[in-house]
Order: structure tokens, then sequence, then C-alpha cells
């Protein structure tokens, strides 16, 4: 398996944290806050695969293009970035030595922490 950093959804991400779309959570109520699988189906019936992909920082280029498989280490709701998400995805990441996808969350991570003490 080849998984390499999803630029397109690290973009996306850092975008809708400038622009306040966030939830400033603990790491482990993602559990509670990851969309379901039914959500994402919901979410591919409407936006279609090229938009799914912008919420995964991950994309596993051995997967097909339409296949939910391919996009992995998911950051949010389809709505807003999730801080609980992003630290999953940066933990997973470091664990599985994917370390541009680690890099990307932890810069998030920081983006997100700079919110949460009011720096903007």
């Amino acid at each position: 398996m080849t998984v390499k950093l999803n630029a397109r959804a690290f973009d996306h991400a850092k975008k809708l944290t400038d622009e306040g779309r966030i939830v400033l959570d603990d790491r482990d109520e993602w559990s509670e806050h990851r969309p379901s699988a039914a959500d994402e189906n919901a979410y591919l019936e409407e936006h279609g695969f090229s938009e799914y992909a912008g919420w995964y920082l991950g994309i596993d280029d051995e997967m097909g293009e339409e296949t939910k498989g391919r996009y992995k280490f998911p950051y949010g709701d389809f709505e807003r970035v999730h801080r609980c998400g992003v630290l999953s995805a940066k933990v997973r990441a470091g664990q599985q030595k994917y370390s541009d996808i680690e890099n990307a969350a932890a810069h998030l991570h920081g983006l997100l922490d700079d919110r949460r003490a009011g720096n903007r």
C-alpha cells in the first residue's frame, strides 16, 4: 500500500480553519464525532468522490479512484475540521510511518491550538 499526503485535502483543512469552520474538541471525542458509514455514503451521493476526497489527508494510490478505501485519515465531519480528527490522524500517521501526513496533521493541530488559545 502506498499512502501519500492528499495536498488538496490539506489545503481544504487550512482554508476551513482560517474561516473558523472548526470544532475545538479533545482527541477522545473522535469516535463520537467521526462521520458514520451512512454519513459518508450520503455525502458521496450528494457531492461525489472529488469533494469526498477533500476530507481525507491520505490517499492510497493503489486503490481505485472511486472507492472509499482510497481515502485515509479523515479530519472532519464534512462541514468542519475537528481537532479530535486531526489529532487522531496525526497519531495514526505517525504509527504507520507516513511522515508527510503526520507533519500535515501536526501543522493543522498547531493552527487549531492557536485558535483554542484565542490567538486568532
